[in-house]
C-alpha cells in the first residue's frame, strides 16, 4: 500500500502500532475483571486502610475465561486477530502461569505519544496502555513506595501485605 510521500508508511505503521497497545490493553483489562469476578467469594480484613466490597453477593463468578475468549473470538463486535491470540494463550493455559506479566514496548507506542503531543492530538487511551506497560516493568515501584511514605507521613497510615493472590 503507498500512503505518501516517503516516511509516510512508517508514520503509518507506527500509529498501527500504537493502536494495537490500546486494544491489548483493553482485552487484558476486560478479562482481569472477569478474573476476579469471584472477589465476593473470598474473605478480607475490613479496616480503615481496605474499602470493603460492596455486596459481595454480585461478585461470586467463577467464570471459564477460554471459553468466554472463545465465545468472543467468534460472534462478537470486539472479534480480533489479537483476541484469536488471547484464547488460544488462556486454552493452553487458563492462569496463564508462565507468564509474569512484564511487558515490553518496542518503540512505536512511544513514537505515537510523541507525535500525538506535537499535533495537540488527544490519545489518552493509547498513552494509558503504554504507561501500564512500563508499570508491568516494575517502573512504578518507586513512585509506589513514595506514595506509601507519603500516606505514612501525613496519616499514619501504615503498609499493608498484600494477601497471598492479590486483592
Amino acid at each position: 500500500m503507498h500512503c505518501g510521500p516517503h516516511g509516510a508508511g512508517h508514520f503509518v505503521k507506527m500509529v498501527h502500532n500504537g493502536i494495537e497497545y490500546g486494544i491489548m490493553a483493553a482485552y487484558a483489562e476486560g478479562l482481569n475483571i472477569l478474573h476476579n469476578a469471584n472477589v465476593g467469594k473470598r474473605s478480607g480484613d475490613v479496616d480503615a486502610e481496605t474499602t470493603p466490597l460492596r455486596n459481595p453477593e454480585y461478585y461470586q463468578y467463577t467464570l471459564d475465561l477460554p471459553e468466554i475468549a472463545e465465545v468472543w473470538r467468534r460472534g462478537s463486535v470486539i472479534g480480533s486477530w489479537l483476541l484469536d491470540l488471547t484464547a488460544a494463550a488462556l486454552q493452553d493455559d487458563p492462569a496463564l502461569a508462565k507468564y509474569e506479566g512484564r511487558v515490553s514496548d518496542s518503540g512505536e507506542g512511544r513514537w505515537t505519544i510523541l507525535a500525538a503531543i506535537d499535533e495537540a492530538v488527544p490519545a489518552p487511551v493509547l498513552s494509558a496502555a503504554l504507561f501500564e506497560r512500563f508499570s508491568s516493568r516494575g517502573d512504578a515501584d518507586f513512585a509506589s513506595k513514595i506514595l506509601s511514605a507519603m500516606r505514612n507521613e501525613f496519616g499514619g497510615h501504615l503498609e499493608r501485605s498484600a494477601p497471598k493472590g492479590g486483592v
